[in-house]
């Protein structure tokens, strides 16, 4: 299954669905894939290489990220 993670975009928030550590926990295993917004995590000073190293898929667009079989928000 794919779990997508776009960026909030209210003004103001840091807040961010999956962290790395999220991340890590949800594709041990391999029965699960996620994608991430670029950038979804700068507010909450998350590098989107961090999580790409946690096993995540970065995505250009939150487009990309709803395509996702579950949307984390």
């Amino acid at each position: 299954m794919q779990i997508g993670v776009p960026a909030e975009i209210y003004p103001g928030e840091a807040r961010v669905a999956a962290t790395p550590e999220t991340v890590k926990k949800l594709v041990a295993g391999g029965r699960h894939s996620v994608i991430v917004q670029a950038g979804a995590g700068e507010g909450a000073a998350i590098r989107d290489s961090d999580y790409e190293a946690a096993g995540a898929r970065i995505v250009p667009t939150a487009a990309d990220a709803y395509q996702a079989d579950i949307v984390l928000k």
